[in-house]
């Protein structure tokens, strides 16, 4: 296990009623419903948010990793994240799947960009082996 050198930030955020429950983040900016996957409760679900917060995480990432390996990333990058629960092994599991959208960059030179993306992300380091991701460029 890796240690952080030096906290950059904390998220923090209190939870009430699992999910079916409601999320405050400690300064206000967040304040969420939570409903279970597929439910007709009015919220969203933990696999919603870790696929907005992971997603946001690797686009920014792939912009730093573009501007070292001196590559111009368009403007309208984008990246479709999909979160899967399921079960494994008598407990409960996660999938992910990514498409990655660089218009106008080359494909070899995007896939070289998604792959150094997935080793600088700090999501995708924390569930590398722990998940099965696929990535695809779309």
């Amino acid at each position: 296990m890796s240690k952080l050198d030096k906290v950059l930030y904390s998220g923090k955020v209190h939870t009430t009623g699992g999910r079916a429950g409601q999320s405050r983040s400690s300064d206000g900016h967040l304040d969420v419903k939570l409903a279970r996957p597929g439910s007709a409760g009015n919220g969203t679900n933990p696999e919603q948010l870790f696929a907005a917060g992971w997603s946001a995480c690797f686009e920014s990432s792939m912009e730093i990793v573009a501007q070292k390996m001196k590559v111009a990333l368009p403007h309208d990058i984008a990246v479709d994240a999909e979160i899967d629960l399921g079960p494994t092994e008598g407990a409960y599991g996660l999938a992910a799947r990514f498409n990655v959208s660089m218009p106008g960059v080359e494909p070899d030179v995007a896939h070289r960009v998604i792959e150094e993306t997935h080793k600088l992300c700090p999501y995708s380091r924390a569930t590398h082996g722990n998940i099965d991701v696929t990535t695809t460029l779309v």
